[in-house]
């Protein structure tokens, strides 16, 4: 989900500077919200992988796809699916190109002994690389997947209330492996910090059953505090983002999509480092939060156990550092309105 956030800066600052080309942009289903309001030049094609099973499935996506015409391909992913329908395309004549991940780099960055602890290139930038490859070079030029202005709240305000003075802080306290979740108990102590300013309105945002529990258990305890795991979907919460003063996240999905609704981000990076590259296009007056050790970072997806056994990268960040930089972010956009 987050590498396809950070595509959408990037298809959108195309389409803005090329408006006579058609876009065609193929992945998952599943994230077809993130596309609801791109400019009219892009179109996604939504598809489920088991509808293409093999090689045979990929031969009939390709034969579905080529019927279309297209002047060129650019393959964002470059994965073993996309090669073998990026070849399909040459033999047929049409001009491709795909990203560099950079898979050295990032290995010399995680290595346990002399990292190379240097800024790699971003994801968006390799993204607008491929695009270069095949002569089309622009300026990013997007902000917001809602322009220059919130989204609607309408069927958000039964559960949201207005607004009001009030801050709006969202938290997304899960990320997909254990070396980039900042321990729940801490997280606890986030939570108790900010709920005691009265000011502050705390939503959570998560996925699947573990993570409902434990939103749901949060907002039994603190009652300024909504869990909205399972209320909405992907399109909902990108509205209701675009609402909030500052989203706490962790180096996940979440990060990315508040920053397409350029709503500045605090994030929490333990196993995992910004200068990998997936820090995306964040908000300005966006916090990282991350500790300074030797042994990090281990890993570029966050997947691999700490070879310490103690998780210290997230451990060894405060609670009070993270409330901190809320307040930073909050006071910086109070005294811009």
């Amino acid at each position: 989900m987050g590498d396809i956030a950070m595509t959408i800066p990037v298809l959108y600052s195309f389409a803005k500077r090329y408006p006579e080309h058609e876009v065609t942009f193929l992945s998952r289903k599943m994230v077809k919200p993130l596309f609801a309001n791109m400019p009219a030049n892009i179109h996604f094609k939504g598809i489920s992988p088991d509808d293409y099973p093999g090689v045979m499935g990929l031969c009939r996506l390709f034969r579905e796809l080529n019927a279309s015409s297209f002047d060129a391909v650019a393959d964002l992913h470059n994965v073993l699916r996309t090669m073998f329908l990026r070849a399909l395309f040459k033999l047929h004549g049409v001009p491709t190109a795909c990203i560099d991940k950079g898979r050295r780099e990032r290995h010399e960055l995680v290595r346990s002994l002399h990292k190379k602890l240097v800024p790699l290139t971003s994801s968006p930038e390799r993204y607008a690389l491929v695009f270069d490859k095949l002569g089309y070079s622009f300026p990013m030029s997007f902000t917001s997947v809602f322009a220059d202005s919130a989204a609607p709240m309408t069927g958000l305000l039964p559960l949201t209330g207005e607004k009001g003075s009030c801050r709006w802080i969202g938290i997304a306290p899960f990320a997909a492996h254990k070396g980039k979740i900042y321990p729940l108990s801490l997280m606890d102590k986030v939570i108790s910090l900010l709920h005691d300013d009265e000011r502050n309105r705390i939503f959570l945002f998560g996925a699947g059953p573990q993570e409902k529990k434990q939103c749901e258990e949060w907002a039994k305890l603190y009652n300024r505090t909504t869990s909205l795991v399972g209320c909405f979907g992907m399109g909902e919460e990108l509205a209701l983002m675009s609402h909030l003063d500052v989203m706490v996240t962790m180096d996940s999905a979440n990060m990315h999509l508040a920053s397409l609704v350029h709503t500045p981000v605090v994030s929490v990076w333990g196993a995992t480092h910004p200068y990998a590259g997936f820090c995306g296009m964040q908000a300005p007056g966006s916090r990282i939060i991350q500790a300074d050790l030797a042994c990090r970072p281990c890993s570029i997806y966050g997947n691999k156990k700490c070879l310490n056994r103690n998780y210290a990268c997230l451990w060894t960040i405060s609670p009070e550092q993270i409330v901190e930089a809320v307040y930073d972010v909050c006071s910086g956009k109070e005294a811009a309105s």
